[in-house]
This record gives structure tokens, sequence and C-alpha cells, in this order.
């Protein structure tokens, strides 16, 4: 059911129009049930059935039918002539630009005026508009009904379905125009890339700080004694270094001491490491890198080795949004709304 608002329809200093817009829905309405009526009533089955069971609607009727033209005509009267009224009223408040573009923006209603099976029925856009209008003028709240609920989900999802067809069929063009080594690839990356590589260096190095001090730091200590175990364990499995303990007197002791310093070493150069991918001092690290991925154009490298690198990474973003593009979030509406209670 529509919503209506009767403050605003008190309010509204087009009343008039209001009423008009309200007269005129209820005359398309009746109009267009006529229209499928007859056309139903103009099935020879119906009328033998109408014939034999109800006798008197068919008498009553049967000239209406026969005069249809007559009566439809009678409704486009009235139609042209609100028409007319609101070309008269849209040139005088100047609600276009040029007294003549009117009826070119509502060409449906002219259209629809003609008394021919088919054009008969864009009359419905004219429905359409007057319901539209008066949602506009917050008169009627079509939001709230059940129909517009129901064609507006369709719809999104539609639309949904139909733009993520679209977007992963120009992603999938442009990874290949990429693979391809086409301009479009030049363009990325010494138009749209190389000039911001110093921002990609920041972010960079910002979120691998970030990584490296929220992932490593509380488990430093856990991180050592693993790292010992697997030194200890590999250096166990060594052949020259388990010789060691044939030597007379010092030989455990220097195997042990050995042991022990080759796994402070390694985990003491880890730990560096990483201590330094989480501070600032990663930057210059990760410039590095990043000049790797990004040469400057005037590099002297063959084209396929500078940017192969490069190419991968695209392909890799351009496929994550591809997935993301892929999930439907209509499906997820349709279940949370069977869910609600």
């Amino acid at each position: 059911m529509l919503t209506i608002n009767r403050e605003n329809l008190r309010t509204s200093h087009q009343l008039v129009w209001l009423v008009i817009d309200f007269l005129m829905l209820g005359l398309l309405i009746l109009n267009l049930g006529l229209i499928i009526f007859d056309a139903i009533y103009g099935l020879n089955a119906v009328q033998q059935l109408l014939a034999e069971h109800a006798t008197g609607f068919r008498d009553l009727y049967h000239p209406v039918h026969e005069n249809f033209l007559f009566y439809d005509l009678l409704f486009v009267a009235v139609f042209l002539t609100e028409f007319f009224l609101r070309w008269g009223y849209a040139i005088r408040a100047r609600v276009y630009d040029r007294w003549y573009f009117y009826p070119f923006i509502h060409w449906y209603d002219l259209v629809g005026c003609i008394p021919v099976g088919s054009l008969r029925f864009l009359r419905v856009l004219r429905v359409i508009s007057i319901i539209y209008r008066l949602h506009q003028y917050k008169i009627i709240d079509i939001t709230q009904s059940r129909i517009y609920r129901f064609f507006s989900f369709y719809y999104e999802a539609f639309l949904e379905e139909l733009s993520d067809r679209i977007v992963i069929k120009v992603l999938s063009g442009v990874q290949s125009e990429v693979q391809r080594g086409s301009p479009l690839f030049e363009r990325i990356q010494h138009d749209i890339l190389y000039p911001r590589k110093t921002m990609l260096t920041d972010w960079l190095s910002g979120r691998i700080a970030k990584a490296a001090s929220e992932g490593y730091m509380p488990k430093r200590g856990e991180l050592r004694v693993y790292l010992e175990e697997r030194v200890d364990a590999a250096l166990k499995q060594n052949l020259e270094l388990s010789r060691l303990r044939y030597l007379p007197v010092v030989g455990p002791t220097i195997q042990e001491t050995l042991e022990d310093a080759v796994g402070d070493i390694v985990a003491n150069v880890i730990h560096q490491i990483l201590e330094d991918l989480a501070s600032t001092g990663n930057h210059a690290f990760v410039e590095d890198i990043v000049d790797v991925l990004l040469p400057a154009p005037a590099a002297t490298e063959p084209r396929h080795q500078q940017s192969e690198a490069l190419i991968s990474l695209i392909h890799d973003i351009i496929e994550a949004i591809k997935s993301q593009v892929r999930v439907k979030h209509w499906r997820a509406d349709l279940k949370a709304q069977k869910d609600t209670p």
C-alpha cells in the first residue's frame, strides 16, 4: 500500500495540480483496465462463455465493445486536454529552456494517446510519471510499498549481476593488455606508478614496519627458542662438526661451543633484520625494492626484464579486485531478509 502524507497534501501550494494528478491517475487506471478487459472480451471463447453464463452482462457490454474506439477517444480527449494544460503551464513558468521542449520530454504522453493497440499501453508510463511526481512532492511514499521493494530488490540484483560481468570482462581485458605489453602497461608504469614512487615507498615501509612490530616483537622469545632448536638440530646432522667429538679432551667442548655460537649468531641476525624492518630504518631497503619494481623511464634494461615483476604485481592486484567484484551482495541481502523474523 502507498503511504499518503496528508500534511504535505494540505500545505502544498500546488493543490490544484495535485487534484489533477489524482484525477488523471484514476482515469488512467480505469482506461487501462478497460483496454485490458476489452482485449480479453474480444476473444471468441470469452464471448461464448459470457453468452452462456452472463447473458445480461454480455448484452450490456457488447455495444461498448463494438464502439470501444469512441469511448477510448473520450479518455484521449481528457488526456490531451491535461497535456496541453501542463504544456501551457510549463511555458508560463519557464520550466524548460525552450517552449517546445515539453512535448519532447513527455513524448510518451502524446504517443500513448494514439488509439492503436500497442501504443495505448504507453499510458502506463504516464501512470508511473504521476506516481513518481507525487512521490517527489512527498504526497505519497512508494518506497514503503511491497511492490516497490520487490521490484527495487530484483532491479538492484539485475544491475549488480550485469555490472559485475561487465567489470570482470573489462578487468580481464586490462590483464591481457598488460601481459601483451601494450601501451597501457607503459602508461601505468611511467605515468601513474612512477610519479607516485615516493608515496608507494612510504606506504610499503609503514606496512612492513607495522607487520614486523605486531607480528614479531610480542613473540620474540618464542621465535629465538625455535631458531636455536632448528640450528641445533641442523648442526647435529652435520658430518664435519660431529667429527670434533673425536678430538681428545677438548673435542666435545669445542663442538658444544660452536653449536651455541652458531645458534646465537643466526638468532641475532634474524632478530636484527626483523628489528630493522619494524623501525623506520627500513625505508632505504623498501626504496631499493620499489626501484627494482619501478625503474626510471629512461632505464636501458630490456623491457621484459625491468617490467616482469611489475606486470605480475598489476596482474595479481586486478585478480584480487575481480575476486571482490564476484561477491554477490544481493544474495547476502536476500538471506538477511529471509532470516529476519
